[in-house]
């Protein structure tokens, strides 16, 4: 394992940032889901201290967000039990976002009293999934979502909204993209200052992908729009080529600035479907993930691989690639040595 460790660190010595390819943003947001996201589906309890020490490493790799854990019933998801205790643990660097997820009021004021300075709601774009992962239908997700939104806004915390089974359900198979339309819209409608549109089920291709977001670009800016992949069919680094690339190739290479948590009124007609670039990534240092109502779907896109991708492509994440690799294994063996299947 150390010869490993040693073999992928020189190889990425070798994957320094390439000259930048045209039509293709100049830098990505990188998300890391791993804490929250990566952990949650694991059946063995992952130690407080070992989650804290997880997340204190990753804020050293130049991560520019961590999303940290969910305040939710530890009836339905038992890893998270233990989120204000993480909450309070974790060293928190400047520039470093925090986010906690939040499934309704009762979960954000928990997660503003544990300390929490951001938030997301994780709505979907299947009933069936909505019902199982939220007990609730779209509708009602969406009148919970308003009250986070409302109590955000009046204490001026960001609002970062999900939407599940944007390239398909576990329950329904095929989700019409209009209808990941619809549910982005509402979301940013209501103040969600970004939209994180997940492949669930990790049953995407760069063609559904790409109509996926056609739809969803002429309700919502592109400057709005985040990607998360899983990658049930080794599709994720495909799906996630797709998504930042323009498809107007004639207009050359594009800047993009790093993203704020200022949302800037926008109007959607003025990004038509051919200024694809989405600019904001969410991925799972090691590949940890799944989520525990999509049976069969397999972990969050590895964040090694898509820094590794992205700096083949000459794109900045600003990151420290070989501390971010040297992390993963640690925490692997870390798991491991507990006894916890990673």
């Amino acid at each position: 394992m150390i010869h490993f460790l040693v073999t992928t660190l020189n190889l990425l010595k070798l994957s320094e940032v390439e000259p930048q390819a045209s039509g293709l943003p100049e830098y990505i947001k990188i998300v890391e889901v791993g804490p929250r996201d990566g952990l949650q589906n694991e059946k063995m309890i992952v130690p407080t201290d070992t989650k804290i020490e997880f997340i204190n490493q990753l804020s050293k790799t130049g991560l520019p967000a961590i999303e940290v854990t969910s305040f939710v019933s530890s009836k339905w998801v038992p890893q998270m039990a233990d989120h204000k205790e993480v909450m309070s643990g974790i060293e928190r660097h400047p520039g470093v976002q925090y986010p906690v997820l939040t499934p309704n009021l009762q979960g954000f004021h928990s997660a503003i009293a544990a300390g929490a300075t951001e938030v997301s709601v994780f709505g979907a774009a299947s009933e069936s999934f909505s019902k199982m992962n939220i007990n609730c239908s779209i509708e009602e997700s969406m009148e919970r979502f308003e009250e986070v939104t409302k109590s955000a806004r009046n204490m001026n915390i960001p609002v970062r909204g999900y939407v599940s089974c944007a390239l398909g359900c576990p329950y329904e198979g095929n989700v019409v993209p209009d209808k990941v339309a619809e549910v982005s819209k509402r979301l940013y409608s209501m103040g969600c200052y970004e939209i994180s549109l997940g492949d669930t089920i990790g049953v995407g291709t760069p063609g559904s992908m790409k109509k996926m977001l056609e739809a969803v670009m002429k309700e919502i800016p592109l400057s709005a729009l985040a990607v998360h992949c899983h990658d049930t069919y080794g599709q994720a680094l495909a799906n996630i080529l797709t998504a930042i690339q323009s498809l107007n190739a004639s207009r050359g290479k594009e800047k993009t600035e790093e993203p704020s948590l200022t949302r800037e009124t926008q109007s959607p007609e003025s990004h038509t479907y051919h200024d694809m670039g989405v600019a904001v990534v969410d991925s799972s240092v090691a590949g940890l993930g799944g989520c525990p109502y999509a049976k069969g779907a397999t972990g969050n896109v590895a964040t090694e691989d898509v820094i590794y991708m992205l700096n083949g492509l000459g794109i900045n994440t600003h990151l420290d690639s070989q501390h971010l690799t040297a992390t993963s294994w640690k925490e692997q063996q870390a798991f491991r040595d507990r006894n916890i299947i990673i």
